[in-house]
């Protein structure tokens, strides 16, 4: 954001499985000194670590230092009270064990706050994007995996075991051999997830390099469009089912396959609707914050640590 930075700042920090984002954030939601960087993953959790809490000592610079708690988004099963990775995937190399919370606390000499990444993002988007009006929202991000959040009253409702919001992990029929980046099979990432989108294309002979391309392609080829229907309709359905199980006011949906345009939104739309139970119409909107929803909601966790709002 160009403009000088107020007073009462805090770090947001968006670990992320290619790159690392930090920013100081205001109580508006708005943004200073953003600083990124690769990822280290494959160098273990230490030097993950060491290049978030660099990017913090430079935007702590550039800003005068004056910034009064950190929150982190991570990847993983994270348990929010403990400040703990509980489970990874080999995305990030020794990342399962990490005592977040105590290892950046001590590196940055500041009160830190984590949780999921994709649950982070979906409190700044629920906080002070697309989801700010609704008093209870689903916040979704459809890219490489699919993740959600559940925000009710303005909390983040982290589950009794940090594993609330792990949409891509519920069953559904019909992936075939396509596993879930769990290594299980017939679950919700692995028919609508982006890369689920590419394998698709590729079955279908479609020359697409990326998912991005599909997407494209599925404006004026048939087959393109047959691909990207059948993993919105999959989506869409799912997404219903969250309706009917929570009754939500709003679904906020985001992430780099959500971009995708109508040619991707008309189906989903379709097949939410098809699914809701009367009388249940909750908005299905787009996110609004894209590439600084992360540490926006991360800023935010470190906000209502301070503030001492932390309920979880």
């Amino acid at each position: 954001m160009t403009g000088g930075p107020g007073h009462d700042l805090v770090l947001g920090i968006d670990i992320g499985g290619t790159k690392t984002a930090v920013a100081a954030v205001d109580r508006d939601g708005r943004t200073y000194a953003t600083r990124v960087a690769p990822t280290p993953a494959a160098e273990g959790a230490a030097a993950i670590l060491e290049v978030a809490a660099r990017l913090a000592d430079e935007v702590r610079h550039d800003v005068g230092g004056s910034v009064s708690a950190a929150g982190v988004g991570a990847p993983g099963v994270v348990d929010a009270r403990r400040g703990v990775v509980v489970s990874a995937t080999d995305l990030l190399r020794g990342w399962a064990g990490t005592p977040i919370v105590d290892l950046l606390s001590q590196r940055l000499c500041l009160p830190v706050a984590v949780d999921n990444d994709v649950r982070a993002a979906g409190l700044g988007e629920a906080r002070y994007g697309a989801g700010r009006t609704a008093g209870f929202a689903v916040v979704v991000a459809v890219g490489t995996g699919i993740g959600a959040a559940v925000i009710r009253e303005g909390v983040l409702l982290p589950g009794s075991c940090g594993v609330a919001g792990h949409l891509g992990h519920i069953p559904v029929p019909g992936t075939g051999d396509d596993l879930c980046s769990c290594g299980r099979s017939d679950h919700l990432e692995a028919a609508a997830a982006g890369p689920a989108i590419l394998r698709a294309a590729h079955r279908a002979g479609l020359a697409a390099t990326t998912t991005i391309e599909v997407m494209a392609l599925a404006e004026t080829d048939p087959q393109a469009a047959a691909v990207v229907t059948n993993a919105a309709t999959v989506l869409g359905r799912a997404l219903g089912g969250v309706v009917n199980l929570l009754d939500p006011d709003a679904i906020v949906v985001g992430g780099g396959v959500a971009e995708a345009g109508g040619v991707w939104w008309r189906p989903l739309r379709a097949a939410f609707d098809a699914e809701l139970l009367p009388p249940a119409a909750p908005a299905l909107v787009p996110a609004t914050l894209g590439t600084q929803a992360g540490v926006i909601g991360a800023a935010t966790m470190a906000r209502d640590l301070v503030n001492g709002r932390n309920p979880r």
